[in-house]
C-alpha cells in the first residue's frame, strides 16, 4: 500500500469528525454612507487617526456616529467609536473590513463631545483615543437599558426653570451688595457668545458655595447646563449640600414603580463604582440632569449647548490628568466653553498667575486654552467687613509688642489671642505638612538652619552631632546668616509634635488632629465647642452648628510661615497663599471678633496679600517676574522627559535645537534659547530591575515658545512622539503642555 493510500484506523464511533468549511456569508455595504470612520481604543500615538470600515446594510440604521462598535484591527478585536459616516474611502476597497458588531444601541459620544475631544487632543498634543479613554467610563450594559428604556419622571423643565429663577434673584440681591461688577456675569448668562471670568470670592465659611450656587441657578434658569470641577470630594460634598439647600435634587433612584432615576445634579468622579459612573455619564449625555460636579474627570462631562464651565482653585496639582496627554482642567474647560459659546469661570481662594495673565489686557493673548477674562472682585468695604483681622507676628511685630518669646514657634502674643478665642468656640491651627518629626531652626530669628556648604537642611543625630541631610557633612560652629545667632532650636513641625507642644500651652483644652497621616485621618467636621484643631492644608474640619456664627472658627493661626521661604516650584508662592486663604476663610469675620495670625517670617508680598485679602497683589508680582524670565504664562511651555537620547532627538525634530525655528525666543531681556535643561530626574516609582537599562539617564527639558505658536508646538510634539513610537526607537519619551512644575 502506497503512502498516499495510508489511513489511520479507528474504532467504530471514534473516528474524527470531518468539519465542512462554510463559505462566508456575503456582506452587502450600506446603500447610504457605507464607510464608517472609527476611532479605535488603541493608545499608540502613531495610530491616532481614524480607520475606515465598511458598514453592512443590516447595521446601517444602528451604526450611527457616536455609537460603540467592535472591529478587527490587525490580529485582534478592538472597540471603537464611530466618528462619522462617509460615502467613500481613500483606503483600497480590497483592504477594507466590515464592522463586526454594533455594541451600543445609541450614541454614547454626542456630536458636540466628539468635536470637543478633537479640539482637546489637538490642544494638548494627544490623540482622540487618549481623551476617550479618560472621558468615557467603562460600559455597563444593564445601565444602558435602564437609562434608555425607562421614562424620566419628576418636575418638568418649566417648573425647574421657575424654581431656579426664584433662587437666582434672591441670591443675586445679596451678592450685588458685595461685588461691584457681578452684573456683568449675570448678563453673560442671558446672552449668546463666549465670555470668560475670573472670580475672587470673599472669605467666610461656605461663601464660595453660595456664589457657585447662584451661578448654577442663573445658568439653569436660562436653560444652560453646568459643569463644576472642584479640587477634592470634600468640596463636592459642600457644593452638593448648597445645591440641595437651593432646592435641587441629586440624581438618584425614584420611589416610582418603574424604579427609574431622576434628579437635577449628579456627581461624576473616576473613583465612583463602574455602574454609578456610567449611569451618571449617560444621564448627562441624555440631558436628564442639568448640572454635573466632580473632580478633574468631570471636565469631560458630555454636556450640550452653551453651558457654564467652572473650575475652583485652578492652581491645584490634582487638576492635570495622570495619563497622556496630561490635559489640565482649566485649559480643557475654557476650550470647551469657547467651542460651546458658553461661559467660563475660574474661581480660587487665591488668584493664579494664569488668571492674572488673562485679566491683564497688556499680557493676555487669544490661544486655544487662554485669552482675556473679566475679573470679578469684591468691593473694598465688603472685603474689610467679611474678612477677619489678620495679624502678621514676625520678628519686627513681636519686637514692637515687646514680646519676650521672640523666636518661639507659638509666641506669648499668639497664646493670649488664641486663649481668648477659645472662650467662644473652636480654634484652627494650620501646619504646612505632617509626617516630619522635627527640624532645626535659629533660636533667635526662627529661620531654618541650613548647611553653609550646600544650603541643605540640618538635622541633629542621636549622639548630639549636627549634619546636613543633603551632603552629609558635619556642622560645627554654626551661626545664623541672618542674625548671626549661634544657637539652634529643635522645632517639631508634625501634627503629633505640634499637639505635644500646645498641650503644655493650653492645658485642659481638647485637641483634634486632622491630617491624612494621622490614625483618624481627615476629620470631616466638628461640633461648635472650645477645642484646638491642628490640620494640614485641605484637611480642615468643617464646623457644624445651629446658625451662621456657629459654623466658623473663632480664630485661625498659620504656624511655621517660615517654611514658605524654602518651598520649591514655580507656583510655590501662589500655592502657599491658596492654602493660607483656604484656612483663614473658615474664620469668623472681624465684625464677630474673628482673628487670624500669621506666625513666622515669610515673603512680605505673601503676608500683605493675606492681610488685605487681595491675592491679585501676589499674582501681579509673580506675573511681572515671569515676564522678565520668559516663563509661563507669558510664554507657552512644554515639558519633555524620558531617556536623554530620546529627549534630545525629539527636541531636534521639533526645531528646538541648533538652527531650528523654535531654538530661540525674543524676550524683554533680549533673545535667549528656548530650551531650559535638560536636567536629570529620578527613576519612576514603579521602576523594576528589568527596566533599569531602558530608563537609565532620565532627563527633563522645557521648551518655551510665544503663546501665538502654542498650537504649533503641540502638533510638532505629537508628531515627534508618533515617529518615536512608530520607528520603535528605544527609550522613554513623554511630554506635557502647560505643566505646573517646570524644572
Amino acid at each position: 500500500m502506497s503512502d498516499v493510500d495510508a489511513e489511520q484506523l479507528a474504532l467504530d464511533g471514534l473516528a474524527p469528525r470531518r468539519r465542512r468549511k462554510r463559505a462566508p456569508a456575503a456582506k452587502t455595504p450600506a446603500a447610504k454612507h457605507p464607510i464608517a470612520r472609527v476611532v479605535l481604543d488603541v493608545q499608540a500615538t502613531h495610530l491616532g487617526q481614524t480607520f475606515d470600515y465598511y458598514v453592512e446594510e443590516r447595521h446601517s440604521e444602528a451604526a450611527l456616529p457616536g455609537v460603540m462598535v467592535r472591529v478587527r484591527f490587525g490580529g485582534q478585536r478592538v472597540y471603537g467609536i464611530i466618528w462619522e459616516r462617509a460615502d467613500a474611502s481613500d483606503t483600497p476597497a480590497s483592504s477594507l473590513r466590515y464592522i463586526e458588531r454594533v455594541v451600543t444601541d445609541r450614541a454614547i459620544v454626542p456630536k458636540s463631545m466628539r468635536d470637543d475631544v478633537t479640539a482637546i487632543a489637538d490642544a494638548f498634543g494627544g490623540t482622540r483615543a487618549n481623551i476617550l479613554r479618560l472621558a468615557v467610563p467603562p460600559r455597563v450594559a444593564y445601565v444602558e437599558r435602564e437609562q434608555w428604556e425607562r421614562p424620566r419622571t419628576g418636575r418638568g423643565v418649566e417648573t425647574r426653570r421657575r424654581m431656579y429663577a426664584g433662587a437666582e434673584q434672591e441670591s443675586y440681591a445679596a451678592l450685588q451688595r458685595l461685588y461691584g461688577n457681578i452684573g456683568l456675569l449675570r448678563e453673560a448668562f442671558s446672552k449668546r457668545g463666549f465670555q470668560a471670568f475670573v472670580f475672587d470670592p470673599l472669605p467666610g465659611a461656605g461663601h464660595w458655595c453660595r456664589c457657585v450656587a447662584w451661578m448654577v441657578a442663573a445658568a439653569a434658569a436660562q436653560g444652560r447646563p453646568v459643569v463644576l470641577v472642584l479640587p477634592t470630594m470634600r468640596e463636592i460634598e459642600d457644593m452638593a449640600h448648597a445645591l440641595k439647600a437651593m432646592g435641587m435634587r441629586p440624581f438618584a433612584r425614584t420611589e416610582s414603580a418603574s424604579g427609574s432615576y431622576d434628579g437635577d445634579f449628579t456627581v461624576l468622579n473616576a473613583q465612583m463604582p463602574p455602574a454609578e459612573r456610567y449611569r451618571a455619564y449617560l444621564a448627562i449625555s441624555l440631558g436628564r440632569v442639568s448640572c454635573v460636579l466632580g473632580t478633574r474627570s468631570a471636565m469631560y462631562a458630555p454636556v450640550e449647548g452653551n453651558a457654564l464651565f467652572l473650575v475652583l482653585d485652578d492652581v491645584c496639582y490634582q487638576d492635570a490628568d495622570g495619563m497622556m496627554p496630561y490635559a489640565n482642567a482649566r485649559g480643557v474647560l475654557r476650550l470647551r466653553a469657547k467651542s460651546h459659546n458658553g461661559v467660563f469661570v475660574a474661581m480660587g481662594n487665591a488668584r493664579s498667575v494664569q488668571s492674572q495673565w488673562e485679566t491683564d489686557a497688556s499680557y493676555a493673548k487669544d490661544t486655544q486654552v487662554g485669552g482675556f477674562s473679566t475679573p470679578i472682585h469684591a468691593l473694598p468695604a465688603a472685603t474689610k467687613e467679611s474678612s477677619p483681622w489678620v495679624r502678621w507676628l514676625n520678628r519686627d511685630e513681636l519686637t514692637r509688642l515687646a514680646d519676650p518669646t521672640i523666636g518661639a514657634r507659638v509666641p506669648h502674643t499668639a497664646v493670649r489671642v488664641l486663649s481668648k478665642a477659645l472662650e467662644g468656640g473652636p480654634v484652627l491651627l494650620s501646619i504646612p505638612q505632617d509626617g516630619i518629626t522635627e527640624a532645626l531652626t535659629c533660636s533667635q530669628c526662627h529661620r531654618q538652619a541650613r548647611c553653609a556648604r550646600c544650603t541643605g537642611p540640618l538635622e541633629r543625630l542621636h549622639d548630639g552631632t549636627v549634619r546636613c541631610t543633603w551632603c552629609g557633612i558635619a556642622t560645627v560652629q554654626w551661626s545664623c546668616p541672618s542674625c548671626h545667632n549661634e544657637r539652634m532650636r529643635v522645632v517639631r513641625v508634625g501634627a503629633a509634635g505640634t499637639a505635644q507642644e500646645l498641650s503644655r500651652l493650653f492645658r485642659g483644652v481638647p485637641i483634634v488632629l486632622s491630617t491624612p497621616s494621622q490614625p483618624r485621618g481627615i476629620v470631616p467636621e466638628i461640633t461648635f465647642a472650645p477645642r484646638l484643631v491642628i490640620a494640614t492644608p485641605g484637611a480642615e474640619p468643617r464646623v457644624r452648628g445651629a446658625g451662621v456664627a456657629e459654623r466658623e472658627y473663632r480664630a485661625v493661626a498659620i504656624l511655621d510661615a517660615w517654611t514658605s521661604l524654602y518651598a520649591f516650584g514655580i507656583d510655590a508662592g501662589v500655592d502657599t497663599l491658596t492654602a493660607w486663604m483656604r484656612a483663614v476663610a473658615l474664620c469668623a469675620p472681624r465684625t464677630r471678633g474673628g482673628q487670624a495670625l500669621l506666625i513666622g517670617e515669610t515673603d512680605p508680598a505673601l503676608a500683605k496679600s493675606l492681610m488685605l485679602w487681595n491675592s491679585p497683589l501676589l499674582a501681579r508680582t509673580e506675573l511681572s517676574e515671569r515676564a522678565q524670565t520668559a516663563l509661563p504664562p507669558v510664554f507657552a511651555a512644554a515639558c519633555v522627559w524620558g531617556r536623554r537620547d530620546a529627549v534630545k532627538t525629539a527636541l531636534d525634530r521639533i526645531g528646538a535645537l541648533g538652527e531650528g525655528d523654535f531654538a530661540s525666543i525674543e524676550t524683554s531681556e533680549g533673545r535667549m534659547p528656548s530650551v531650559l535643561g535638560p536636567v536629570p530626574i529620578p527613576q519612576p516609582r514603579t521602576i523594576d530591575s528589568r527596566e533599569l537599562e531602558g530608563t537609565a539617564d532620565r532627563v527633563k527639558a522645557v521648551v518655551r515658545v510665544p503663546q501665538s505658536r502654542r498650537a504649533e508646538l503641540a502638533i510638532r510634539l505629537r508628531a515627534a512622539s508618533a515617529r518615536h513610537v512608530a520607528s520603535r526607537e528605544s527609550g522613554e519619551l513623554r511630554f506635557q503642555l502647560d505643566p505646573k512644575e517646570r524644572i
